[in-house]
């Protein structure tokens, strides 16, 4: 059949190494048992090794010439083919026929131009999404595992480390895809901690970090001026410098 020709506007690049298809794969194993829903995947070069783990797959695809070549690949799994734009899907309603409460692993080699968008997205549904693996941008993985303190941390690492615990796993270089990335790539692992409540103002925390993050070369005494307490022993310090915990501390503070 066929290829399906990567489409620029959909951010699309083909990972065409069987090898790091099977590794990437495999990252689902860290998160045993639940069922799994794939991201992009494209024409499927994840999806064979997916689909050799014994749980329930399915996969979200957006371009129609991808789902094209799926169903006529792979048949005997057109049921489990969702043509569909996962920034707009109800992610609560995917599993709702099986067990394990509706919940799932998300994975994929996601579009890098909307991966942030994918993972406020998973924020969103973080009771349904216990674990999320799969390959983004390199500086994007770096930013969500980011230490306190480091360059990468900002406003996407706080938001996600509130509710996961991140771990970088390897890097992919350009030349596994087509057309080569002019970036590296990552794979990572995100589980859900031991959070349910996270004991501040979640709305008032998302607030704070963003504005906070908006102007970063700025200490918090400026950043943050008409929220921030006169006088406040963090005033001096930049973002980057508090921890998720203290960015919690802060915004009971504040709200106080």
């Amino acid at each position: 059949m066929r290829q399906v020709k990567p489409k620029k506007f959909l951010g699309q690049h083909f990972l065409t190494d069987l090898n790091t298809a099977r590794r990437i794969a495999d990252t689902v194993d860290l998160c045993p048992e639940l069922p799994i829903l794939e991201v992009g995947p494209g024409m499927g070069v994840m999806t064979q090794y997916l689909m050799q783990k014994s749980r329930r797959l399915k996969v979200v695809e957006l371009d129609f010439e991808s789902v094209e070549y799926l169903r006529k690949t792979y048949p005997e799994f057109e049921d489990n083919i969702i043509e569909d734009d996962f920034l707009k899907m109800h992610l609560d309603r995917v599993f709702v026929e099986g067990e394990c409460g509706g919940q799932f692993v998300l994975t994929g080699n996601y579009p890098y131009n909307i991966s942030s968008q994918i993972f406020f997205k998973m924020l969103d549904y973080k009771d349904y999404i216990p674990c999320c693996t799969g390959m983004i941008q390199k500086e994007m993985a770096e930013r969500l595992a980011a230490k306190p303190g480091t360059k990468a941390f900002g406003i996407i690492t706080v938001l996600v480390q509130l509710w996961y615990d991140v771990e970088y796993l390897f890097t992919v270089p350009p030349s596994v895809f087509n057309p080569p990335p002019k970036v590296q790539s990552a794979v990572i692992c995100m589980r859900r901690n031991k959070v349910s409540d996270p004991g501040c103002n979640v709305t008032l925390l998302t607030r704070i970090v963003k504005q906070a993050f908006q102007q970063r070369r700025k200490m918090l005494r400026v950043s943050l001026k008409g929220l921030l307490p006169e006088g406040h022993e963090w005033g001096t310090k930049r973002p980057e410098q508090l921890s998720v915990e203290q960015f919690v501390s802060l915004t009971n503070q504040i709200e106080g």
